[in-house]
């Protein structure tokens, strides 16, 4: 849009609004007021569409069209007509005119219109040969403005009783019927351009039209309905301003693809909602003439029975013509929410697997290439139907689905983009089998569950039995040989005390004292990082130890109850592994140990001021004590931000 346009729309608004609050303002009081109101609000809606079209496209003709005829409608039509009642009734200036103005503001709406049917959605012609029909409107528009404003015949819409610019000279009533039927031409030649279209277009453009199209048919319906009841039902002017407001918002909606897929709902439900209403009330009047015969008309059993009736009889009725409904207007929606119930019901029945439902996703959007992933709630991680971890970003440019259920995050779809299809279908198909993608993902968390329990199993069966080989080794190569040579070494010194050597005998016996130290001091190395003696005590004493051997200040907090040995064995080696880490490579100062129950969970925690930056990396001691908190079925978290220190924490299931 040219700098100098960007503002224009707003101010023809404003422009409007302000016409409409005056014409509002001069017709309060009259006859006529409730009218004004009425088409004010159709006046406001027209313009204020154009207003939003011409801002957002400014080279979609359409938006600048309602824009001016909206604006002509409020100033020629409703100003014009509330100062002409005015002046007529309190005697002030211009009168006539300005009711000459409002009996000739409906003629140009006409032509408006069939610029719009001709130009919608694109603001193009269909092609070059419908140029002509916007001629024929033109010419038939001005030969009906004529024909109509100079008739002697409008008399009685002038208060005077008389058309101030009316002439005998001109065939007035042959020049407004030529120009009516040129008029009422280039309309059915500008709604079957429509029709042409929708034979052409393409899936976006479809709905778009599918929107128009469903105001323009209310229209239809509502205006020549009004029009017979206008002056002996007056309701239907509500209903005549309201059709014809729907028109220039049904537009808006389509040009700017605002919801534009949401006019399938609105047909169909409009469709199944019209149906029901027709039947309940065929079925309210049946029954009200049976009770009636049978019981008395005048008995309160009567409104009751039928009321009862009607409401016994919606779910059902509503549920069959929903589906009759959507089996007729909405195939794709139908065949698939089918699909998905079939699918449900083999499941039901113990023939299928939950995780099938992804070949049901890709059967229903024809795309092969639909992928389910669930996400892990503890890990927060998305893995696919057998359990391996999937990456965050959809690749190839593939659009991703969040399901959800009861508002938690459930699991993510990923499937091609559907610029040809409703997108809604894949989120109600996705709702409708919402139950086994649910207990797909916990199908798929237990088998990862146990194959991490088997896995840490493994691991800390293969670890004991690398501990208990590098025992055997480190005895057989270390305290065995010792002990061995220390025997061999007291027989020696019983040899020289029988013989003729007993000075000897003294040294021989203070060397094997050595090799007995040497001895305890390889035993006591192997069996450093086994749970100490103090353990039989209980946790408190056994961390109370710990804080005494360590080289920093040590805070412990432990429970003096006993819990299961494993338990315990557990958390030792966790305050353990915390403490030597805090020590080694934190480069901490203080440490907080420890332990307590909480919600039938015994929770240990070891919190240092260190550098923080700790990661639990594969053969790490970190690792080992993550798999022997999974085999006592408990949890392991690491928290360790560079810079603030690290917290680790275990909380394993305990029994009172």
């Amino acid at each position: 849009m040219k700098r100098w346009l960007e503002p224009l729309p707003a101010a023809i608004l404003g422009l409007t609004l302000a016409a409409e609050a005056a014409a509002g303002a001069l017709s309060w009081g009259l006859e006529a007021r409730y009218d004004t109101l009425l088409y004010a609000l159709f006046s406001t809606a027209l313009v204020g569409a154009g207003a939003l079209i011409a801002s957002r496209q400014p080279g979609n003709a359409i938006g600048w069209i309602f824009s001016g005829f909206g604006l002509v409608n409020a100033l020629a039509g409703d100003l014009a007509q509330g100062w002409g009642l005015r002046a007529a009734a309190q005697g002030w200036p211009a009168g006539p005119a300005a009711e000459w103005v409002a009996t000739a503001s409906w003629v140009p709406s006409g032509f408006g219109w069939v610029l719009t049917f001709l130009l919608f959605p694109t603001g193009r012609l269909p092609g070059r040969q419908w140029a002509s029909v916007v001629w024929l409107g033109g010419a038939g528009f001005a030969t009906a403005l004529v024909g109509w404003t100079l008739s002697p015949e409008r008399a009685p819409d002038f208060a005077a009783g008389r058309n101030p610019l009316a002439t005998d000279a001109l065939p007035t009533a042959a020049l407004f019927d030529v120009g009516l039927v040129l008029f009422t031409v280039a309309l059915l030649a500008s709604a079957a351009s429509l029709v042409l279209r929708a034979t052409r277009a393409d899936p976006v453009e479809r709905q778009q039209l599918k929107w128009f199209a469903s105001a323009a048919v209310l229209a239809v319906v509502v205006l020549p309905t009004s029009a017979a009841l206008w002056d002996t039902v007056p309701v239907v002017r509500v209903l005549a301003a309201l059709a014809l407001t729907a028109l220039p918002v049904a537009a808006c909606v389509a040009i700017l693809r605002y919801r534009l897929y949401d006019i399938d709902i609105v047909v169909v439900r409009t469709l199944v909602y019209a149906t029901l209403t027709v039947l309940l009330a065929a079925a309210y009047v049946a029954t009200t003439l049976l009770l009636g015969i049978a019981v008395g008309r005048g008995s309160a059993w009567v409104t009751a029975g039928a009321t009862l009736v009607v409401a016994v009889a919606f779910r059902p009725l509503r549920a069959r013509v929903q589906d009759a409904t959507d089996r007729r207007f909405s195939r794709a929606r139908y065949t698939a929410l089918h699909r998905m119930t079939d699918f449900l019901e083999t499941l039901r029945a113990g023939h299928a697997a939950p995780e099938e439902v992804q070949d049901v996703l890709r059967e229903v959007l024809a795309d092969p290439a639909v992928e389910l992933h669930f996400l892990l709630p503890e890990s927060q991680c998305y893995v696919d139907a057998q359990g391996a971890p999937v990456s965050g970003a959809p690749p190839d440019g593939r659009a991703r689905l969040l399901v959800e259920r009861a508002g938690q995050p459930l699991a993510e779809v990923l499937h091609a983009p559907l610029p040809g299809e409703d997108p809604s279908l894949l989120r109600r198909v996705v709702e409708a089998g919402g139950l086994a993608i649910e207990i797909a993902r916990l199908r798929v968390e237990l088998r990862r569950q146990l194959a991490e329990v088997r896995a840490s199993r493994s691991r800390i069966v293969e670890a004991g039995n690398a501990e208990r080989r590098r025992i055997e080794r480190d005895l057989h190569d270390g305290a065995q040989q010792r002990l061995i040579s220390i025997g061999l070494a007291l027989r020696h010194a019983q040899h020289q005390l029988t013989s003729a050597m007993p000075q000897q005998a003294g040294q021989t016996l203070d060397g094997a004292v050595a090799e007995i130290s040497v001895a305890i001091d390889e035993l006591r190395e192997l069996a450093h990082g086994l749970p100490p003696a103090q353990l039989d005590a209980g946790l408190a004493p056994a961390f109370r130890e710990l804080s005494r051997r360590a080289p920093l200040r040590v805070e412990v907090t432990a429970p003096e109850e006993r819990f299961d040995r494993d338990v315990e064995a557990a958390v030792y080696y966790i305050g353990c592994e915390g403490l030597t880490n805090a020590i080694k490579h934190a480069g901490a100062t203080k440490v907080l140990l420890s332990a307590g129950r909480l919600n039938g969970s015994l929770v240990v925690s070891v919190v240092d001021d260190g550098v923080g930056g700790a990661v639990a990396r594969d053969g790490s001691g970190l690792h080992g004590l993550a798999d022997r908190v999974a085999a006592l079925g408990g949890t392991l978290r690491l928290q360790s931000a560079a810079g603030a220190g690290t917290t680790l924490t275990a909380e394993l299931p305990c029994v009172s």
